[in-house]
């Protein structure tokens, strides 16, 4: 049996005909860029996030970006980040000039590790970027908490974390301003590039909202020196029909995690995600770790069983930043995950018979 690490069409077949209605809707509509789409989407998206505001964006990455712009972090700043996340988050805070520290992650959540942020606060630190990682919300509390007593803003990547709750709260409505991605993987995912920021900060969403339009409110008419990074109509007709579903089809990837967790503890070469009592993730990534990844990632390949490495190279580990003074053991804990994890497929559309082929398989000794 063949198991796809993610399924691209079946979620299309299964919303077919409120997809290619929301795509003739505004083909007819002959209005194509910030348009009704996207305000009805920012409108549903916030409250979906308990949050005042939702601006669309084009990308997860420039809604970092931009938030970062917004509240003036540039040249001179440090802004505190994983040391184990996607590149992404890195790349915003360079882009605006401000000088990265990255914090080591809790090796049982892999989230960033509370603890270990106040060392790492000088009095040029201006923010604390958490990263909601795999789907699992951080410790919010700990960091809000840590900020506030040093003055500093707190911002969530939530790129990872669409619908996840942290003691009964949205990611995205947990610091200053949440940074979202709809790449096509994620739990909502648009068909292409697509991205958000939400806040409770009227003025900041004032402010990104001019970002994100070429500093302009009226055409031709500039405030600031703004970006182009417009959330789609098109797309933002897409999400709206993907928002409605976003609860059941998150609520299916809690199914097969629990099956996974119960199943898997039976491996004891495995080690299991976990998570504590106050997190309910959306589990965009099911994250095992082995001592042998090679060897078990063949395993699976060879009886139809796709996984992916989430993620393979360390950010301070890249070519990217090459000249920043890191090098192997910067930072240990990132590097020795980046050994041991495989994602497994947890898509939301897998069948009974497939999830049953994956826990099989891992079953067996590797």
């Amino acid at each position: 049996m063949k198991v796809p690490f993610l399924d691209f069409q079946a979620p299309y077949l299964e919303l077919k005909a409120e997809l290619d209605a929301a795509y003739q809707r505004v083909m007819e509509s002959g209005w194509y860029i910030l348009g009704k789409e996207v305000e009805a989407f920012e409108t549903e998206f916030a409250v979906y996030c308990e949050t005042k505001y939702c601006i669309g964006v084009g990308n997860g990455l420039e809604a970092l970006h931009l938030i970062l712009r917004a509240m003036e972090i540039g040249v001179g700043d440090e802004v505190i980040v994983p040391a184990n996340t996607y590149i992404a988050s890195w790349l915003a805070v360079s882009q605006v000039g401000a000088t990265l520290v990255p914090v080591e992650p809790d090796e049982q959540t892999y989230n960033i590790n509370p603890s270990l942020i106040e060392n790492a606060i000088t009095d040029k630190t201006k923010a604390i970027m958490a990263v909601h990682l795999y789907g699992q919300p951080a410790d919010m509390d700990a960091i809000n908490e840590i900020a506030a007593r040093h003055n500093l803003k707190v911002i969530e990547d939530a790129a990872q974390g669409h619908g996840a709750r942290y003691k009964n709260r949205r990611v995205g409505s947990l610091g200053d301003a949440a940074g979202f991605s709809f790449y096509p993987t994620k739990n909502l995912g648009a068909i292409g590039d697509a991205g958000a920021v939400t806040t409770n900060n009227a003025e900041l969403a004032d402010k990104i909202r001019l970002l994100r339009n070429y500093g302009s409110r009226v055409k031709y008419e500039n405030e600031i020196q703004g970006y182009n990074s417009r959330l789609d109509e098109l797309q933002a007709a897409f999400l709206r029909v993907k928002l409605a579903k976003l609860d059941e089809w998150n609520a299916r990837r809690v199914k097969i995690a629990e099956k996974y967790l119960k199943t898997l503890s039976k491996n004891p070469h495995l080690m299991l995600p976990f998570v504590p009592d106050w997190a309910e993730p959306v589990w965009h990534l099911f994250v095992v770790r082995h001592p042998n990844r090679y060897n078990l990632e063949q395993h699976l390949r060879k009886n139809g069983i796709a996984t992916l490495i989430h993620y393979p190279i360390p950010p301070h580990l890249s070519d990217a930043y090459v000249g920043e003074g890191w090098h192997l053991d910067s930072f240990p804990v990132s590097e020795r995950l980046s050994r041991e994890i495989l994602s497994l497929p947890i898509g939301s559309h897998l069948n009974e018979e497939q999830i049953e082929a994956v826990t099989k398989t891992l079953l067996e000794d590797v």
